[in-house]
């Protein structure tokens, strides 16, 4: 069954809102049948990609069945998956746009709608925004997490994708895991970028002012690695764009690679550049492009005064509309675009008298079924991959089962790599990063070399084997869990529970810190004791490197030998204190309490 661009319309249909409280005021038209024909508004058009993790090419990714929110994020976006994500925003169950936003009959859906994203496609799309509301009038915002997270990126140390946001007019962005190569690659890269890359929130260190070269810094005086704003004229309005790094970098990353800079939330200084823009540059509408992860907008949105507009990315949340923050007798709108390409943000602006007067917002899904691909755009990234493709199309091992990542605990390839792990190095226990990354494998096809670095593709990619006392690891366990569920928005991570191979446990996320994870129990049913000694391998440490081959080779052999590889048993966490939350839905453990 091949879908009609009416029944497309359709699925865009819903995601136009107007006005300025959620979800109320007139929705956009969608009376024309052509699911990309947006009607123009107001004065001023942004376009918003965040977190495409280095996919050039259309991909499948399957949003979360796991999305958590405790105490006063319970019930409230971003932490609504399947049923209670339609409820909340008014979508049809079964419909199109219930496969665009969640991940129900995921499978089904996927195959006939097929896959997302493709730089080529969001190229078309792009084009197509931009010059049907007037070029001078709009601006293409990239939130991050745009060089890593492919073979390519990882082979170009990110320059595929400064090429490909050049040539798809990319004109200001912010990062995260771009900071993941060396400094000196950094800087290089942003040097090529042809738009602005801001960042207010990073510092140089004190002990590196005094100590290296800092010709590089955007401004001595405050220490500022990078230009922190910009203000652009566009359709008769003053607009400051304020660019917000992922503020835990050196936490959640290795900091040997930018031993130079420091990294936070830094609010009250966003607060003075706001203070600043709007009293003395007079503008008119003030925007922070964010990757701070959208809970971490939320509460920022509530206590900084004078943003009309937060841009978000990081934990990409796929959502069809704003949240409104109120603060200071103001609000602010917070966004989130999703991730891998999957969707492109539209919102229209009309900005008269100082002041956005409305808005109209689109999420809109990039179906590559549906977008032709632009031709030179195609050819860039056909010369990008050509030296790289022997090793991107091994074929390793068909699919069984569903091949997912996303969600706050273990996904199917994700308890892939967990038994390549212990596989590969006859060990007890494995563990695995949560990254939100990753690409998805339908049931069925041929798992490649390039589908196992979507997982895998980072910076610092080698394994470990090594001793580990069982008061140890649920140490490691306890402190990621508290990365997670911390009630403080300001101490989360935004990344998911590390993934684990060869035991079960039981994890209670409303508890506080020490308290969260219990009845830690081997896969043989044997108890996990303090004391006692294990053999545990894992990869994509921050610390120290470690010593074993990189994670995509160790997962390679593994599955070169399964030949079809299915998931019989999936490392996920009884969970308590949670029934009824409106992130869980189909989860595969058991939860009680």
């Amino acid at each position: 069954m091949s879908m009609s661009r009416r029944e497309f319309a359709r699925l865009l249909g819903m995601a136009g809102v107007a006005g300025m409280l959620p979800l109320q005021g007139r929705a956009a038209d969608t009376s024309s049948s052509d699911p990309y024909d947006v009607p123009n508004f107001g004065n001023v058009r942004l376009l918003h990609m965040t977190d495409c993790h280095a996919q050039l090419l259309p991909v499948y990714f399957r949003e979360p069945n796991v999305n958590l929110g405790l105490a006063g994020a319970s019930g409230r976006a971003p932490h609504l998956v399947g049923d209670r994500l339609l409820q909340h925003f008014g979508i049809a169950p079964g419909s199109l746009e219930a496969h665009a936003f969640t991940c129900l009959n995921y499978t089904d859906a996927a195959q006939q709608y097929g896959k997302v994203g493709g730089f080529a496609h969001l190229k078309t799309l792009a084009d197509r925004l931009r010059d049907s509301f007037g070029r001078e009038k709009t601006l293409l915002l990239d939130g991050g997490d745009t060089w890593q997270g492919s073979g390519t990126a990882y082979k170009t140390r990110g320059m595929d994708m400064v090429k490909a946001c050049n040539a798809l007019g990319v004109d200001i962005m912010t990062g995260h895991w771009e900071f993941t190569y060396n400094q000196a690659e950094i800087l290089h890269n942003i040097e090529a970028f042809q738009g602005e890359f801001l960042a207010q929130n990073v510092f140089i260190t004190e002990d590196a002012l005094f100590s290296t070269d800092t010709d590089y810094l955007h401004d001595d005086f405050s220490g500022r690695v990078f230009k922190p704003y910009t203000i652009r004229d566009l359709g008769g309005a003053r607009v400051a764009i304020i660019g917000q790094a992922f503020p835990r970098t050196k936490i959640a990353n290795p900091a040997r690679f930018i031993p130079d800079w420091s990294f936070d939330i830094h609010d009250s200084r966003l607060q003075e550049i706001v203070d600043q823009v709007r009293a003395e540059e007079r503008v008119d509408a003030v925007i922070v492009l964010s990757h701070n992860g959208m809970d971490v907008d939320l509460a920022m949105a509530g206590r900084v005064t004078g943003v009309d507009l937060i841009l978000g990315g990081h934990t990409h949340d796929g959502m069809p509309a704003p949240t409104v923050v109120k603060n200071g007798g103001g609000q602010t709108l917070v966004f989130n675009a999703g991730s891998n390409g999957k969707f492109l943000g539209t919102l229209d602006l009309d900005i008269r008298d100082g002041k956005i007067r409305d808005y109209r917002y689109r999420l809109l899904p990039v179906f590559s079924e549906l977008i032709p691909a632009d031709a030179a755009m195609q050819a860039m990234i056909d010369d990008i991959r050509s030296p790289h493709l022997s090793w991107l199309n091994e074929e390793l091992a068909l699919a069984g089962d569903l091949m997912f990542r996303r969600g706050n605990f273990n996904g199917t390839f994700d308890q892939v790599i967990c038994d390549a792990l212990r596989e590969v190095g006859d060990a007890q226990i494995s563990l695995s990063p949560g990254f939100r990354w990753g690409t998805t494998v339908l049931e069925g096809q041929m798992i490649t070399m390039e589908r196992v670095l979507d997982q895998t593709c980072l910076t610092y990619p080698e394994t470990y084997i090594r001793e580990m006392k069982g008061s140890e690891l649920k140490l490691i366990m306890e402190d990621v869990a508290d990365n997670l569920f911390n009630p403080e928005p300001y101490l989360q991570s935004g990344g998911d529970m590390v993934r684990v191979g060869g035991f079960d446990y039981v994890c209670e996320p409303g508890r506080g810190m020490g308290e969260r994870i219990s009845e830690m129990t081997l896969d043989s049913g044997e108890r996990i004791e303090a004391d006692k000694t294990y053999k545990v391998t894992g990869w994509a440490t921050v610390g120290t490197r470690s010593p074993g081959p990189a994670i995509w080779d160790v997962v390679a052999e593994y599955l070169r030998d399964q030949k079809e590889v299915h998931v019989d048993r999936l490392n996920t966490p009884i969970l308590k204190g949670v029934t009824n939350n409106a992130g869980l839905t189909d989860y595969q453990g058991e939860i009680v309490g």
